[in-house]
């Protein structure tokens, strides 16, 4: 029997944001007047009512373990009245109403290791899918990506001296779920998957095998007189999809799972209509564990945008004013025919329909 004071139940979805915000955004939310950007790393906004709250932007490694999410929360009760934000990059925003503990929680922060910038023209921190830690699909660990890269584009966190703001992504699958940046850095399996037709009858759901096909390219199959799977490799993108509900159908490999970089992409349409990301460099050598080909690359690309982009101007808004050919020429990345954009067959061969399947 249900107990007479059983709690009721409690609501998905999030949870009400207000409680976690500091008092003056609370009280002034949506009642400012302008902004300012004192330095790398710090804004102020200043309130109608006369308000001011200072918000210092703290780098982090994303997977944090518990010492340092005592560390970093040890410095928001002492300098931020208890109030942090984590952003969606996996900053940390600590938000003050006293211009006077503005210098001393920089000083805090940098003397616990962590780094203050990510504001205003900079390269933002790494936006990256978890890889190993919780994915069932991952070719690589985008972590490690991230911490390589990070460590080299470090300067260009803490300053601000791009020419407009740089989104980076990683993503650990080609399914590409971390992939929509000025830069995005994703894995690219070459190879269909190897099935092991041994385990295929007793691990895998075969109908769920072949409706998370997104291209159709799986169905069942009979092999030495057990139940399995066959893939026509015509179809196969190499995605990885099938991985998941059937490990027995691994894709991932040390040799043929590359890197490839994607650039371009931007949800804003503040001064330009949103672009999809085009690949630029594909083949790149998954190489752990400081992945040096792919770091060069992106740092090559950086180095042209910030020498030849306007002010203001994101990356896809550079590429538009020059050119895809002049882009190539100035990045110095060979131009091959994979990288002509004349596929015109996706309503035929991909799953179209308005169905969402898994």
């Amino acid at each position: 029997m249900a107990l007479a004071d059983m709690r009721s139940p409690i609501e998905s979805g999030c949870p009400d944001g207000f409680q976690y915000m500091h008092p003056v955004m609370r009280r002034n939310f949506g009642l400012w007047k302008y902004h300012e950007h004192p330095r790398p790393g710090v804004l102020l906004h200043v309130a109608h009512s006369g308000d001011k709250i200072w918000t210092v932007k703290c780098g982090t490694q994303r997977i944090l373990d518990t010492f340092t999410l005592r560390k970093l929360t040890e410095i928001g009760d002492k300098y931020a009245d208890g109030y942090i934000h984590f952003t969606l990059r996996s900053n940390v925003e600590y938000m003050t109403d006293d211009e006077s503990k503005v210098e001393p929680l920089i000083k805090a922060i940098e003397d616990a290791g962590f780094i203050v910038g990510g504001t205003a023209n900079s390269v933002a921190m790494i936006a990256h899918t978890q890889g190993w830690l919780h994915c069932d699909i991952p070719g690589t660990d985008a972590s490690g990506v991230v911490k390589s890269m990070m460590d080299e584009l470090i300067d260009d966190f803490k300053n601000c001296n791009m020419p407009n703001r740089v989104h980076i992504t990683t993503s650990c699958c080609q399914i590409n779920c971390g992939g929509q940046g000025d830069i995005a850095i994703n894995i690219q399996h070459t190879k269909p998957p190897k099935i092991n037709h041994n385990l295929v009858g007793n691990i895998c759901e075969r109908p769920t095998v072949v409706a998370r096909c997104p291209v159709a390219a799986i169905r069942p199959a009979m092999v030495d007189g057990k139940p399995s799977l066959e893939v026509d490799e015509k179809k196969c993108i190499c995605c990885g999809a099938c991985f998941p509900p059937c490990p027995p159908m691994q894709i991932n490999h040390p040799e043929h799972s590359k890197l490839a970089i994607w650039v371009g992409g931007n949800h804003s349409n503040a001064r330009s209509k949103p672009t999809f990301q085009r690949l630029v460099a594909s083949g790149i050598p998954n190489n752990p564990p400081r992945w040096p080909e792919a770091t060069a690359i992106v740092k090559e690309i950086l180095k042209a945008y910030k020498e030849g982009a306007k002010d203001w101007e994101r990356i896809n808004d550079w590429i538009e004013r020059i050119g895809w050919p002049k882009f190539f020429d100035v990045t110095g990345l060979p131009f091959t025919k994979y990288h002509i954009d004349n596929w015109r067959g996706s309503r035929n061969s991909l799953n179209a329909s308005t169905h969402i399947r898994f």
